[in-house]
């Protein structure tokens, strides 16, 4: 069996849920190369602009922003504002 080295992230997001008036979702950085933090910035906003949490669409977009930050190696935290999903 192989190791293979987990490289370290290249940066955190932390994406907060706003509340159900639009807009619904802010996302802060707290380390990162900031053309890096705003291009990824861009796509995940893109993908939950109008949506709020408790709508089907946000389940399947939630993990195409994850399969994103892993690709880009950035470290995600959600903050839904119902404590036992936060991660």
């Amino acid at each position: 069996m192989t190791d293979i080295a987990t490289e370290p992230p290249r940066a955190h997001v932390r994406i907060v849920y706003l509340g159900p008036v639009s807009p619904h979702w802010e996302l802060y950085s707290d380390y990162g190369d900031r053309t890096l933090l705003d291009e990824f910035r861009t796509r995940a906003l893109a993908r939950l602009v109008l949506l709020p949490r408790d709508d089907p669409q946000f389940r399947r977009n939630r993990e195409r922003i994850v399969r994103d930050a892993e690709r880009e190696r950035i470290s995600l935290e959600w903050d839904l504002g119902i404590p036992e999903y936060d991660a």
